[in-house]
């Protein structure tokens, strides 16, 4: 009777004792990472396979990585002891990241890896799990384990990689076909599914020397057209995708499919996805069209109205001729603009609005037009081009269309620097879309911009509403080239980029002493003098401007920002410390950046708020070309600039302000980023 009760005890010790369970690790944990656990489990009852299963459990807010993290991370692996043969590991479907531009793929909560080996079976499992775990910072953990696997196997082992396959994708029946392309650093797929699509994403594995952002996609039905990034991770210019292997994840409510292709050319389609085209021309028409309003554009205005007031006969006939010659030089400017847009991406060269201002050359040329239609203004001489063109840079009497045509073209090179709203949008989807599309962007901003032209074109009555010739135009005339002549000093300017402070400041000498002393000499002492006090009070005055802040000039403008420079890491560390970030991108070029720093980021409340210890306020200078900054923007959907953006633990992604800020938008944003954290 005691032999029997011993047996029987014996057996239920034998069923209890964890030794006759699959191989388990147990839930390990490391003292320096308290934020994750892991467990190893293994089994190798099936001939010629081993079976292992790496289940892992985080910390709410804590992640880990896919098998391809994306822009940053490191995926989980493991250093084996002795000569196993090698392990196939299965990744479930992982979830996308998107934080301070940086996109990354991987898993929170928990998950289960599972691993098979192939061959004889081994006695044991022995090595070391690099696992890194990332919230606001980064932990990389080692794990050391040891498995024994002269265990028989059980039921929950089984149900448990069965359940763990389960979660992989597979290798057909979701997608019906899958191409993609590739253009100008930007990867294009078009996906096709019979049965629609409900909430897609896709997960790629790395391609060597090329970074992949956070894909932008758009279904139609059975349709889906992905648009995703590409540099080569250091903010250069990115490589050639064309013929290359591109392997990723589909997966769309609760299915996913993996797949693997070739990179062929661009599949042409509009890579805006998300954005219908009739938008995008509507935001073009719009954007051109207040380029009239802004501030680049004012001195031409006046240049237009001094051509009609030169005019003693004036007619419907010739204003109409006169206006539709000056769109008809606007929209054949913005096309030469698609031109050279065009030139630049079939040169791989970096894209962007107002990017001719980065040019030393083109400054230079710019100010030599401008002084010259100044010193025309003053009445100095009538240029006129050669006998054969019978036509004359700047109409005089009213003789000729050429002057109004080339008035048109110099409206939009001035144009350029400012970044009106919906402007931005707009240039944006041109200079990413096909060039067909990018040619039919620019006409549209071409077309808006002459809308006000046209207008009067249409109703020259408007127009014919001016007073008569007379004296007084002396003194408009005047006017006029002192708006010309402050343009040319201001491009001047911005020469002091390229060449420095004091060669620019000679130049400047040198261009207002000569323009002085040949009207001294043509037109007389009283006319020098008349223009030199003029140019003396418009410096007083723009000093005096300078001075004074806008809120009724009291206090004396200064910057008392310490402002760092950017850059995508920057962005991250200060996340990273629950701290909140202000991004400006500007130029001395651009006007518009002039007018926000003047108008807004200048006033004290905002440099106060910007000040905050849990503020990093982030400048990038774009006034000489960088190829960091040009990332930045491509990669925000951004061609032109001001741009500026707010992120913070209440706006992780980040806030794209409007190009004209307000004080009352920059102060909400900044609240907004606050998030209930701080």
């Amino acid at each position: 009777m005691f032999n029997i009760i011993r047996l029987a005890f014996a057996c239920l010790l034998l069923l209890w004792l964890p030794t006759l369970q699959a191989a388990d690790s147990g839930w390990l944990q490391s003292p320096q990472n308290d934020h994750a656990k892991v467990r190893l489990r293994a089994d190798s009852s099936k001939n010629g396979e081993t079976r292992v299963l790496l289940s892992i459990e985080l910390e709410k807010g804590w992640k880990t990585y896919w098998r391809s993290p994306g822009e940053g991370g490191i995926a989980p692996a493991i250093t084996w002891q002795g000569n196993p043969p090698p392990a196939i590991w299965f990744w479930p479907v992982p979830q996308r990241f998107d934080v301070a531009g940086i996109s990354t793929q991987g898993y929170h909560d928990r998950v289960t890896l599972p691993m098979v080996f192939k061959g004889p079976k081994p006695q044991q499992l022995a090595g070391t799990l690099t696992l890194s775990t990332c919230k606001n910072v980064c932990i990389l953990t080692d794990y050391p384990f040891n498995l024994d696997l002269n265990t028989p196997n059980d039921a929950q082992f089984n149900h448990d990689f069965a359940q763990a396959m389960g979660q992989v994708p597979i290798a057909s029946g979701l997608v019906d076909s899958i191409r993609a392309g590739y253009q100008n650093g930007e990867l294009q797929l078009s996906v096709e599914r019979a049965a629609g699509w409900q909430r897609p994403e896709l997960f790629f594995d790395t391609l060597e020397d090329a970074a992949l952002g956070a894909p932008k996609v758009n279904h139609d039905g059975e349709h889906l057209r992905v648009r995703v990034p590409v540099s080569d991770g250091w903010g250069e210019a990115a490589p050639d995708l064309r013929g290359k292997t591109l392997r990723l994840v589909v997966s769309d409510s609760g299915m996913a499919q993996e797949a693997t292709l070739t990179i062929g050319e661009p599949l042409g389609f509009s890579p805006l996805t998300g954005f219908p085209l009739w938008q995008a021309v509507l935001m073009a028409l719009a954007g051109g069209f207040i380029l009239n309003m802004m501030p680049c554009v004012l001195p031409v205005l006046g240049m237009k109205l001094g051509s009609i007031l030169q005019v003693e006969q004036r007619d419907r006939r010739s204003v109409r001729l006169q206006f539709l010659a000056s769109s008809c030089g606007i929209v054949a400017s913005f096309m030469a603009l698609a031109l050279l847009m065009t030139l630049l991406r079939l040169g791989n060269y970096a894209l962007g609005w107002g990017i001719q201002f980065q040019n030393p050359w083109f400054i230079g040329f710019m100010v030599l037009v401008t002084g010259l239609f100044s010193a025309n203004l003053f009445g100095l001489f009538h240029l006129q081009l050669s006998s054969s063109l019978n036509t004359r840079l700047a109409t005089h009497n009213g003789h000729g269309l050429s002057g109004h045509f080339w008035q048109g073209a110099f409206a939009t090179l001035l144009a350029t620097p400012c970044s009106a709203p919906f402007l931005g949008t707009a240039v944006a989807f041109a200079l990413a879309a096909p060039l067909p599309v990018l040619w039919g962007m620019f006409m549209a901003l071409g077309i808006g911009m002459s809308l006000p032209w046209l207008v009067i074109a249409a109703w020259p009555a408007l127009a014919l509403c001016l007073p008569r010739p007379g004296r007084w135009m002396s003194g408009v005339r005047l006017v006029l080239g002192l708006l010309m002549l402050a343009s040319s000093l201001w491009l001047l300017s911005l020469m002091s980029n390229h060449i420095g402070v004091t060669p620019t400041l000679i130049a400047g000498v040198i261009l207002l002493s000569g323009l002085l002393l040949a009207i001294w000499k043509q037109l007389g002492w009283r006319t020098a003098g008349l223009v030199t006090a003029s140019i003396v009070g418009m410096a007083g005055m723009l000093l005096l401007i300078a001075s004074f802040t806008s809120g009724g000039g009291r206090q004396p403008l200064h910057d008392d920002i310490a402002w760092q420079p950017l850059s995508e890491q920057a962005i991250t560390q200060a996340l990273a410390e629950h701290k909140r970030v202000f991004v400006d991108v500007t130029a001395s070029w651009c006007v518009t950046c002039k007018v926000n720093k003047l108008n807004v980021l200048m006033r004290d409340d905002v440099q106060k708020a910007l000040r905050a210890e849990d503020v990093v306020a982030l400048r990038g200078d774009w006034s000489r070309p960088s190829d960091a900054i040009s990332a930045f923007l491509k990669q925000r959907g951004s061609a032109g600039i001001p741009f500026n953006q707010v992120y913070g633990p209440g706006s992780p992604n980040g806030e794209v302000m409007s190009p004209l800020l307000t004080r009352d938008a920059v102060l909400q944003a900044l609240s907004n980023a606050k998030g209930t954290e701080q």
